[in-house]
Parts: C-alpha cells; structure tokens; sequence
C-alpha cells in the first residue's frame, strides 16, 4: 500500500497560519483538506475510463473560504441546520443563541466553525493518509454553553473511501450537530447541473418543513411524493413538481431518517451515479438522518476553482447529521452533549464507478 502526503502553506487569517494537505493512495485518488473551517478543498476520482476529476466544488485560495456564503467543502457546527426560535432548554436551563433574520439559529451562527482556523496535523498508517484537525468552540459562543472541544479526523484509504469522524467532549452541558458541508458534482466541479445524477435514498421517511424550513416534527412516509428515492432516480425528474415541500425550498432541502434513534451502526443512507462519467458515490453513516441539498442557493455570483461558476443546482450536498431542530422536538434522537460523555460520528464517502 502506497499513500502519499504533503502540506502546505497555504496563506494567513488573523495572525494565524492556514495550511493545505494533499492526499492521495495507490489508485490515483487526490484530495485536498485546508485547516482554515476544516475544508475539503479538491477531491479528485477517475471516471469508468480512468479518467480524473475534481468532483467537489471550491475554491482555488484561501481568500475564496473566507468570503464564501455558502458553506461550501467545510464542517459546519457546533450545531449544522437549523433550529427555530434560537432560544433553547438544555437539562432545565435556557440559552439564547444568535439567529438570523428569519428568526433561527443556522448552521452555527454568525460565525461557525466553518470560518474558523482548526489546529492541524498530518498522518500516514497503514490504514491510510489523513489530517487531524482540532478546535475548541468556547463557553458562550454563538450562545452555546460550554468549553466544546471537537476533532475532525479526515482518512483517505486504498479502498477510495474517504472517512470523517468526529469525536467532541464538553465541560458543560451543551448542543452538537456536526456535518460535512462539501458540494458533489460527479461530473467535474465545473460541469453544470446536477440533475442528471441518479440519487438512491434507501430510506423510507423523511421530515417535513415548515415555513422556517425546520421539521414540522412528523416523520414521514416518503412513498407516493417526489421524495421517494428507494430506486435510483434522476435528481431533476421531480425537482421542479408542483410539490409544496419543493416549492417552499426551491427543490430539495430536507432530511431523510436514517434511524430513527441514535446507535453506532454505521448504515448506507445514499447512492449517487453519474450517467456520463459513470462515477458513483456511496454514502455510510452513524447518524441518524442525511440531508440532501440541491444547490438551490448558488447562483452565478458564486466564483469557483479554475475561474468556474457555480450556478443554480450545481452541487449536491449530502449532509449527514441529527435531525434538525432536534432540540424543540423531544421526540427526535437528542443532540445533548453531556460532560462526562463523548460525541463519536462517521461518515464514509466511497467512490467507484459502474460500468
């Protein structure tokens, strides 16, 4: 088994140095992770010809993450998603997060961990070639209590896999949702829609939302509506369906159940195949849901890699996490974070192809 790993200065954000490491294993597989929101920069897998591509959108400089609106390649928290109100109860005592316009708490807040500088430092095993990357969210931040210190441990191995896991440990009670936030287009970064890729959820629920885009709480069937993705099904064939869950969101941006309550199984929530490049993405998780998120936000003032646009549904985001608004819905698996405890999640990215 052959891995190779090298890093990089990759330029400064308040007095602090931003690396970039790349990554690669014996079948020609790159990727690129920045410490600056723990980002996965490039991603590069061959084609049913062997031929390569980046297939994760980004930017070429560090600047780009610094100015990016749209989360794009990095982990979100300490709590991804959403959550309504921003004002939560946690073991009896209440916190106010920071919100947004619309009245709830996103994605971490004003400033998450997605625009943070994590401590960083390389590997090389027999298991494979990854980055550790560490940061201590502290008490009171973005209105979360506690001391929450999070590691993202990024591996790379020979089976063309790449796994994310997270570990988290808290001195106060507190919340976490963590997810990776990277846009796929397995066509090539630059290649345009994504509504061609066959998406395969074999999931038989998934949470409603309501005007907030938060789950109104059912979970439910997804037989018989445009959210049934048990077979392999072009992204595009009911995207633009008279659906108000669609229309409300402008296409997919909802949560599919992947358990309905929290274990360490780790469990296939998602398949992706490209029909022209016949690449495919497979998607194993710990957690309890995945998010699917369309690109409905990007638009042509997102300026990528090489000088690309990003437009309209251009990259599929495949975020696996908790349910969102987990802590209004006692229902839902918690997202407590107790002292005393460990927060432990893995997500695995596999890539092939089918010929």
């Amino acid at each position: 088994m052959k891995y190779h790993i090298s890093q990089h200065h990759w330029g400064n954000f308040n007095n602090q140095q931003i690396f970039r490491y790349q990554l690669s294993n014996d079948h020609g597989v790159k990727v690129s992770i920045t410490n600056f929101g723990a980002a996965i920069q490039s991603l590069s897998v061959p084609d049913h010809q062997g031929n390569m591509a980046d297939v994760v959108l980004g930017y070429d400089d560090l600047q780009g993450y610094v100015d990016d609106q749209f989360y794009i390649g990095t982990i979100v928290g300490r709590f991804a998603n959403r959550i309504a109100g921003g004002k939560v109860e946690i073991n009896g005592t209440t916190h106010q997060l920071t919100v947004k316009d619309g009245g709830f708490h996103h994605h971490g807040g004003k400033v998450g961990f997605n625009k943070k500088v994590w401590q960083s430092q390389s590997f090389n095993n027999e298991d494979g070639v990854g980055v550790i990357l560490e940061y201590l969210s502290k008490d009171g931040e973005e209105g979360f209590p506690g001391n929450l210190t999070t590691t993202v441990t990024y591996t790379l191995n020979n089976h063309s896999q790449l796994i994310v896991d997270f570990d988290a440990v808290t001195d106060q009670s507190t919340l976490i949702n963590l997810t990776q936030h990277a846009y796929f287009n397995l066509a090539g970064h630059n290649n345009g829609s994504i509504l061609d890729h066959q998406l395969q959820l074999p999931l038989a629920d998934y949470l409603p939302v309501n005007a907030m885009q938060v789950p109104e709480g059912t979970i439910t069937p997804v037989s018989g509506t445009p959210f049934d993705f048990t077979e392999p099904t072009a992204i595009g064939k009911r995207i633009n369906d008279d659906n108000p869950q669609l229309v409300l969101s402008r296409g997919y941006d909802h949560s599919w159940v992947v358990k309905k309550q929290d274990s360490a199984e780790l469990k296939l929530a998602a398949t992706v195949f490209e029909p022209t490049s016949k690449r495919v993405l497979n998607v194993f998780t710990t957690e309890p849901a995945i998010h699917i998120y369309t690109g409905n936000f990007l638009d042509e003032t997102c300026i990528g890699k090489q000088n690309s646009n990003y437009p309209f549904r251009s990259g599929l985001c495949l975020e696996t996490q908790h349910y969102p608004d987990a802590p209004n819905k006692p229902h839902f698996p918690s997202t407590v974070l107790n002292p005393g405890e460990q927060f432990k999640s893995r997500t695995i990215f596999e890539f092939g192809v089918n010929d």
